[in-house]
């Protein structure tokens, strides 16, 4: 499904009211930050939600500030205009998706590149920045049943497109909106599928995609539930999406306030491989465990808390 220029515009002006509603309906109940106090937030998924915590209990262990959780504050955008506004210190984000979400900018460079370009114009427009990289890169993936993939051989996304007529996709809102998701991916491959992509909850669309409703979703590296509910991730062999780096955006006035947390922040640099950040994903998507247990696990095991 291809969109025109005035469909794109359309398109921003739908999600920036979206975003004018969620930001009205969050952002008054969130106190600015306070002097004794860090408020780091999340996006609407697991793995945000993990990284949150992990954040969180970092700080508490290597610091004396209180910090406050304000989880699942639905995507990117409301994010980054609560970290902005001031009513969030710090939250997970993708270098990726900052690169093109929120910097406008085309998806090209390796690593290394992005993480330098994103936090540079982060510094330099936003007055945020980067926390080092946490080690692990979740880039966008493109999931079908494991079941379909050894029947039909198929193993990358060219392969796929020829069957893709033949299937119904299913994407969250935000990959169908934003300038690396669907419509350049498409245009990339050649997709075409049996009806327009149908638009679900990040949280639905791999039971969507085991239980037959769809075929082939967009989800990401590290899903838990891709070895839980045995499914296929295709190669983009093209190389069509970004680097996506999983890294804290911090306000540097927090930072210049309380220099500690740049410290604790830190000590998470290069702590979680791509296979470690899926354990810890399943550990609560598909054993369903509480976030908080499973975080000071994970910073035990890494000699970073008691």
């Amino acid at each position: 499904m291809k969109r025109d220029r005035q469909g794109q515009f359309h398109g921003l002006q739908r999600e920036g009211a979206i975003c004018m509603i969620f930001l009205a309906l969050l952002l008054p109940s969130c106190a600015p930050s306070y002097s004794d106090r860090i408020v780091i937030g999340s996006k609407n998924f697991t793995e945000s939600l993990m990284l949150g915590e992990l954040l969180a209990q970092q700080i508490e262990a290597h610091t004396h500030l209180k910090v406050e959780r304000r989880f699942y504050l639905a995507g990117t955008y409301i994010c980054q205009q609560a970290i902005l506004a001031g009513r969030i210190d710090i939250y997970p984000e993708y270098t990726g998706t900052a690169l093109t979400a929120i910097l406008k900018q085309k998806v090209a460079g390796d690593r290394a590149g992005v993480y330098q370009e994103v936090r540079s114009d982060y510094e330099t427009r936003f007055g945020l920045t980067l926390g080092p990289p946490f080690g692990f890169n979740n880039t966008f993936a493109m999931e079908i049943r494991g079941a379909d993939a050894r029947r039909l051989n198929l193993r990358t996304l060219s392969q796929a497109a020829v069957f893709a007529p033949q299937w119904h996709a299913g994407f969250g809102y935000e990959f169908m909106e934003r300038p690396d998701g669907y419509a350049g991916l498409a245009a990339a491959y050649g997709l075409h599928f049996a009806a327009p992509p149908r638009i679900m909850d990040l949280g639905l669309l791999a039971p969507a995609l085991r239980d037959h409703q769809i075929d082939i979703a967009a989800g990401n590296a590290t899903d838990g539930l891709i070895l839980a509910f045995d499914l296929s991730v295709l190669e983009d062999d093209r190389q069509y999406f970004p680097p996506y780096e999983a890294v804290a955006v911090v306000r540097q006035q927090t930072l210049q306030q309380h220099p500690e947390v740049s410290q604790a922040i830190a000590a998470l640099g290069g702590k979680i491989s791509d296979q470690e950040m899926q354990k810890l994903n399943y550990a609560l998507d598909g054993q369903h465990r509480d976030a908080k247990d499973v975080a000071h696990e994970f910073l035990r095991s890494k000699g970073l808390v008691q």
